[in-house]
């Protein structure tokens, strides 16, 4: 890198200069508790993830602490001075805290967690670590997952720990394991999507070394259990970059463990021969689908965007013309999603939306010019429900075509789609889409009990709602009685 022993210096007293600043404002909480384990004969460092945030000025309200403390030690030092203690993860070794505390004139929450000094790592048949308890920072840190996260700021002292370069990597934006990355790798599995995870968080780049390793040992991130790669993978999607993580899970072969679908794509051409393969195309949606959010990160709309194309390779036929389709490819996609988000173990509602939206994304596109009926602008709203606005955001992001021309239309024909359900959410409350009578009102009309007879009937006057739009009441019972007669006939 052109002048980098130059830039150095400078980026290291940015971030030195920063650091001090945060660590001034959580000191009236984190110099408290250390005074609380100093006065009971234990020592206390803020760790880690807190210490580089703070290097990076943006440490939030949530500390990581180590000790040499015991965790029964530690919530004897914590309970008379937390506002509330919570033992979850006790089992590794770690007490959390909440303490109001003051930061200049105002009352902040903290959310801290206390953690012993400690090393853990797998087996080669278990799926959770096994952890033992150490007795000095220096080797508490050396078996943390990388060198940016295995610094530390001795309390109250404010005596800065760095014994494996966390500083000089922070600066030179790399991620590097405190160790070999093999016994790091070893020890936890999980790292190598951590990896991933930090690079699209922080915009880093992974030192070659790491790299390696990934790609050599990505077969054990299967004996991870499911819950902790979904969270690892739902971290990486919300970052800020999740192209350049996905690219890495997907370069060093841990993608086709953990979501195999998304390698998948690279070698499909999609059916309008506008991109060398779904894989980059998918990647650009999500990009696309990020810049459109409102309110911060959509986790159900990102998925969405990664994954509405994963029906693709399943679907893939060549033509007799010699081009390629994939009919029904948004349907199978539907499926693929759903048995692969089950299967990590996602709620049923975000596998119910996510599948959902892959499954619509391509309606749009029978739209053309503006042809569809007010009861085809009626069923796109009801079908897509709740999810209307995320899907108005998929089907535009799903254009990534360099034909400038074309995309204007698309988005023309898109815009005039949108100010139809406008219009008629306007007039008849579209969001909210029922049949004129009720299930009460329809036995009233048919004379009937409850049954399955009046689901049947329910669903015919929605059908008709749907259709022709508000009926006045008289209307719909005319429709309903003419409707029951023939079923009787």
């Amino acid at each position: 890198m052109p002048n980098a022993n130059e830039e150095t210096p400078l980026a290291l007293s940015q971030v030195q200069r920063r650091a001090v600043s945060e660590l001034l404002r959580v000191s009236p909480v984190a110099d408290d508790l250390a005074h609380r384990f100093q006065e009971a004969g234990f020592t206390l460092a803020l760790v880690g993830g807190s210490v580089r945030d703070a290097l990076l000025g943006r440490l939030g309200n949530d500390l990581d602490f180590t000790t040499d403390a015991r965790p029964d030690d530690v919530l004897k030092i914590v309970r008379p001075w937390a506002d509330s203690v919570w033992e979850v993860g006790i089992a590794f070794g770690t007490v959390g805290v909440q303490k109001e505390g003051r930061v200049g004139d105002e009352r902040q929450d903290f959310q801290i967690e206390v953690t012993t000094y400690r090393s853990e790592a797998y087996d080669r048949t278990s799926r959770k670590p096994e952890v033992s308890y150490g007795d000095s920072i220096e080797d508490d840190l050396v078996r943390r997952d990388f060198t940016v996260n295995a610094m530390a700021v001795a309390l109250p002292q404010k005596a800065f720990i760095d014994p494996h370069g966390g500083l000089q990597d922070l600066a030179a934006g790399v991620l590097r394991t405190p160790g070999t990355p093999e016994a790091s790798f070893s020890d936890d599995p999980l790292r190598m999507l951590r990896a991933a995870r930090f690079a699209a968080q922080l915009d880093f780049e992974v030192a070659p070394d790491v790299v390696a390793a990934m790609k050599a040992m990505a077969e054990r991130i299967e004996i991870v259990s499911a819950e902790r790669v979904r969270e690892e993978l739902n971290k990486l999607i919300l970052s800020g970059h999740p192209r350049k993580g996905l690219a890495l899970l997907v370069d060093t072969g841990l993608a086709e463990r953990v979501l195999p679908e998304l390698p998948e794509l690279r070698l499909e051409s999609d059916e309008h021969h506008r991109h060398k393969d779904v894989y980059e195309h998918s990647l650009t949606v999500l990009e696309q689908a990020i810049d459109l959010e409102e309110n911060g990160p959509d986790l159900v709309l990102r998925l969405a965007a990664l994954l509405h194309d994963i029906g693709k390779p399943r679907t893939r036929r060549f033509e007799k013309d010699g081009g390629v389709s994939f009919h029904h490819h948004e349907v199978v996609g539907a499926k693929l999603t759903k048995k692969r988000m089950t299967a990590l173990k996602y709620s049923n509602e975000l596998v119910r939306d996510v599948s959902r939206l892959v499954e619509l994304h391509l309606r749009f596109h029978g739209y053309g010019t503006g042809e569809w009926t007010d009861s085809a602008v009626r069923r796109y709203v009801r079908d897509a429900g709740p999810l209307l606005d995320r899907l108005h955001k998929l089907t535009r992001s799903d254009c990534t075509t360099r034909n400038k021309r074309k995309a204007t239309a698309l988005s023309r024909a898109y815009d005039g789609l949108e100010e139809r359900i406008a219009q008629l959410q306007e007039q008849e409350e579209l969001d909210s889409i029922r049949p004129d009578l009720d299930g009460n009102q329809i036995m009233e009309t048919l004379g009937v009990g409850p049954g399955p007879v009046i689901g049947a009937a329910y669903k015919f006057l929605l059908e008709l709602r749907l259709e022709n739009g508000p009926m006045e009441r008289d209307d719909a019972v005319s429709a309903l009685k003419e409707w029951w007669a023939a079923q009787q006939s």
